[in-house]
């Protein structure tokens, strides 16, 4: 327990410091601009970055206004995602085929993206840094892996996600376009819904289910070197409530009957305890469990549950009305 303690504490302090870069900034005329360009075409990209950029002055708000653009006017095209998500399976043992097999799809992808407006993760992130070079302002593609409820759940297996880093300031800020554009129903069908939580969003919470091939992009020194983990899955909705899960550390849990198991977790946004709820679902029912010494310590939250029936139980913590993450618990 004594661990667990300093271990909040530690993540407490490292985690603060990048949440109010940019709080003096108002977004709404970037906002503004990229609303103004709806619809605007991909066929001439200077005229587009130029358009997006060329009356806001300072290069966050630059930036901001491109990322909106192309999270509002881009669609997630699944066919293309479980097109690739196929292939990388089937060449999973021979990268060379799927180099060569990559190459030459990239060509049909990036004309579907000119012409629909409709891509896949790769896709959106090359459209950022293409957008972003032609405003001077720095980013790269980050590949890695997605922690999603259908990949890279407990292990990193399949490399199936890409993003961006962006400089500001001379300092490197997370984004990932693709997520805040929408999400995807039974790998079928993509529901537009921006997410402005994926945008400079804090390294912790963004590592909580984006994991780079390259370390140094996780771009914090206590993540880089410590092993992967397979913590908690969360969600997008963790992102929009800004919630990063501290306790319990991992996602599968064991627990003995009758003993209380910590939960706490740091709330980037003022979060109000009474819309704080822990449950699980027998069936299509909901079932709340009982939260016990509820208390907040500035962005602190802490509360614990006894599991008093033995058995394995999906337990989801709940923000108002939104999952924002999963655990596996294991009562013995």
């Amino acid at each position: 327990m004594k661990n667990s303690f300093l271990l909040l504490i530690f993540v407490y302090t490292i985690s603060n410091g990048q949440v109010a870069d940019f709080k003096a900034i108002d977004f709404t005329r970037a906002d503004h601009i990229a609303k103004l360009n709806e619809g605007a075409s991909l066929t001439n990209l200077p005229l587009l970055a130029h358009n997006l950029t060329q009356k806001l002055p300072t290069k966050v708000e630059k930036f901001r206004a491109i990322y909106t653009w192309v999270c509002t006017n881009v669609t997630g095209d699944i066919n293309q995602t479980n097109k690739i998500s196929r292939k990388r399976k089937k060449h999973k043992n021979d990268s060379l085929a799927y180099i060569k097999w990559n190459t030459d799809y990239k060509k049909i992808a990036f004309k579907k993206l000119v012409k629909h407006k409709k891509t896949m993760c790769t896709g959106y992130a090359y459209l950022i840094k293409e957008l972003c070079f032609l405003a001077d302002i720095e980013c790269e593609i980050i590949d890695g892996f997605g922690r999603t409820v259908s990949a890279n759940i407990e292990r990193l297996e399949l490399l199936n996600h890409s993003w961006n880093a962006v400089k500001l300031n001379n300092k490197w800020y997370l984004c990932d376009a693709t997520w805040s554009s929408g999400y995807v129903i039974a790998d079928a069908i993509f529901v537009k819904d921006y997410n402005e939580g994926y945008f400079l969003t804090e390294p912790l919470l963004f590592a909580k289910n984006h994991y780079p091939l390259h370390k140094k992009w996780l771009l914090n020194e206590t993540l880089i070197t410590t092993k992967f983990r397979a913590s908690p899955l969360v969600y997008g909705e963790a992102f929009k409530h800004k919630i990063i899960p501290i306790l319990p550390e991992k996602m599968n849990v064991t627990v003995n009957k009758n003993s209380e198991l910590n939960f706490s977790f740091k709330s980037l946004k003022n979060s109000l305890t009474d819309k704080i709820s822990l449950v699980r679902f027998s069936g299509s029912n909901e079932k709340n469990l009982a939260i016990t010494q509820l208390k907040k310590e500035g962005k602190l939250i802490q509360f614990t549950h006894k599991f008093k029936h033995k058995g394995s139980y999906d337990v989801h913590l709940k923000i108002d009305k939104d999952i924002v993450a999963t655990y596996t618990i294991h009562v013995l």
